[in-house]
């Protein structure tokens, strides 16, 4: 398959080899990233950010790639993520397909992609990866480390295994461990994948991509990514024009039809399906109560931050924001002075990426307070 790497792209590579938490190592691998702003002499205005399943390293445009990034209203001069105050570095996730190293990557031992020879990957490995692009960069200690949807996952790892790394945190939209829920809907995704027969035990290619499967993960996905509130009030019972009915008797009829085919539509060749499941597993994996004897909240108090924030949207049925309250009071055992917002936020667990009118104050309020280093 092929990776799909943003213009402007800058490269970290990792150690060699590099150990995954599961078993195995990588040899060779590399790490995507961005960056924004300028760094300060004493290193003290840098902000991590990292993401959810889906995105690359370009959160916003900038010289080297002028292209609108995935959180462009969030992160630039003069925005809620200010970079004439801060230095922001983006990572995109190990194991993806965005220009870090992954299943759709090269294995240097053999010439050909990984495909299911990757080792297993666990959200743990993604936030090593992340943590040894800051430390290349220089950066002692992150001013701020935030972390959205798998992010928020990835930042809970990346504090518990790298004391220290920052002085504070934003979370939006994490938890910090996968509900039953959220696990049965990726196991759904998976079985859509694997069933198809283009799939083919992982191995495929761009004339015979497992197209179905995808379309109907990325279906199963941005159901959960949005509420039912949400569709209701865009989408109601309107039907499509009738002109465009086929003769198929089961053909698109509703616009929220439509809407879900564009989107899957529009995905899929952009994503390669392995890696795809490779992700989809580290966040089911993922849970804090390994690092507290069983016991989650004692897991997240073993994170030492000076500050945090934890957001969410009150609609989100994915991430709920029960899950955010949770990571505010762990953290807050861990000495953390933080704070829990539930937005009233209709679009569910995407609101982080469309409501810049709540989340921008929200999180540009907790930034403008943070002190000099």
């Amino acid at each position: 398959m092929t990776e799909f790497i943003p213009e402007g792209s800058r490269f970290h590579a990792l150690a060699s080899p590099f150990p995954m938490k599961r078993g195995g190592h990588l040899h060779g691998a590399r790490v995507a990233y961005e960056t924004w702003g300028t760094l300060a002499a004493d290193a003290g205005n840098a902000i991590l950010i990292v993401t959810g399943l889906s995105p690359d390293a370009h959160a916003a445009g900038h010289a080297g790639n002028p292209a609108t990034g995935w959180w462009e209203p969030m992160l630039g001069p003069g925005k809620p993520i200010d970079t004439d105050r801060w230095f922001v570095v983006c990572v995109n996730s190990l194991g993806s397909c965005k220009g870090s190293t992954g299943p759709a990557s090269i294995d240097p031992a053999t010439g050909q992609p990984y495909r299911l020879s990757f080792p297993e990957l666990s959200v743990e490995d993604i936030a090593n990866a992340a943590a040894e692009v800051v430390r290349a960069l220089g950066i002692g200690q992150l001013a701020c480390l935030i972390g959205n949807s798998m992010g928020g996952m990835t930042a809970l790892a990346l504090l518990l295994q790298h004391p220290g790394i920052a002085r504070t945190h934003i979370n939006v939209s994490g938890s910090a461990q996968a509900l039953p829920f959220s696990i049965a809907i990726r196991s759904l995704q998976r079985e859509a994948i694997r069933l198809d027969p283009a799939w083919n035990g992982g191995d495929y290619d761009e004339a015979h991509y497992p197209e179905s499967g995808m379309r109907m993960a990325r279906k199963l996905g941005v159901i959960t990514y949005r509420s039912a509130l949400e569709w209701d009030g865009r989408f109601g019972r309107v039907r499509l024009d009738s002109e465009h009915a086929d003769e198929d008797p089961f053909s698109l009829e509703f616009q929220v039809e439509s809407y879900l085919e564009g989107h899957a539509r529009r995905f899929v060749r952009r994503f390669d399906p392995n890696c795809y499941l490779y992700l989809g597993r580290a966040m089911d994996w993922f849970d804090l109560a390994e690092y507290g004897n069983g016991d989650v909240m004692a897991g997240l108090a073993r994170i030492r931050v000076q500050r945090a924030l934890a957001i969410g949207a009150n609609t989100d049925i994915l991430f709920p924001v029960e899950q955010q309250q949770q990571i505010a009071d762990g953290l807050a055992a861990g000495g953390a002075d933080t704070r829990f917002i539930g937005m009233d936020s209709p679009q569910g667990h995407d609101a982080f990426l469309v409501d810049y009118d709540r989340y921008g104050p929200a999180i540009g309020g907790f930034l403008e307070r943070l002190p000099p280093a």
